[in-house]
């Protein structure tokens, strides 16, 4: 399946946001050991999120979680199943992501990248703004971009 068929959309109920948290799990928790107190960050409730659905299951697939606060966006919490990753799905999600945070207003974004997904976010237009830095045990840097209107 191409991830062109898979559909994205902002979480509109408990049960949409129940399949993006449960995704979170599998993949921050499950595959990257990150303990479960850090990866619920009490924030949630305050963010928007999108999700990724499978065009034959429904299954979620995909999620990314929004932090708007006044000009300032934060994206955090992208997870891909690993078996639907490098398809473009991170990608039209942090499009998504983008066109929501200019539409509210913000003048820009940030998010903290695993060193791994630096490439990712580099397409989408951020550069790299600190030192590495371990959170949750894996190597982070922060990145950010201007978002022009």
């Amino acid at each position: 399946m191409d991830g062109a068929e898979v559909h994205i959309y902002w979480v509109r109920d408990r049960d949409e946001m129940r399949g993006a948290l449960e995704l979170r799990e599998q993949v921050f928790c499950g595959e990257q050991g990150v303990p479960r107190s850090e990866e619920l960050d009490g924030l949630d409730e305050a963010a928007l999120h999108l999700l990724a659905r499978a065009p034959d299951t429904e299954q979620v697939i995909g999620t990314l979680r929004l932090l708007l606060t006044g000009e300032k966006a934060k994206i955090g919490r992208v997870a891909v199943r690993s078996d639907w990753r490098r398809r473009g799905i991170a990608s039209r999600m942090l499009t998504l992501a983008l066109l929501k945070a200019r539409e509210r207003g913000c003048r820009s974004a940030r998010l903290a990248a695993q060193l791994e997904s630096t490439g990712l976010y580099e397409q989408a237009g951020f550069n790299v703004q600190s030192e590495i830095f371990q959170e949750a045990g894996i190597e982070h840097v922060w990145m950010g971009m201007e978002l022009n209107h």
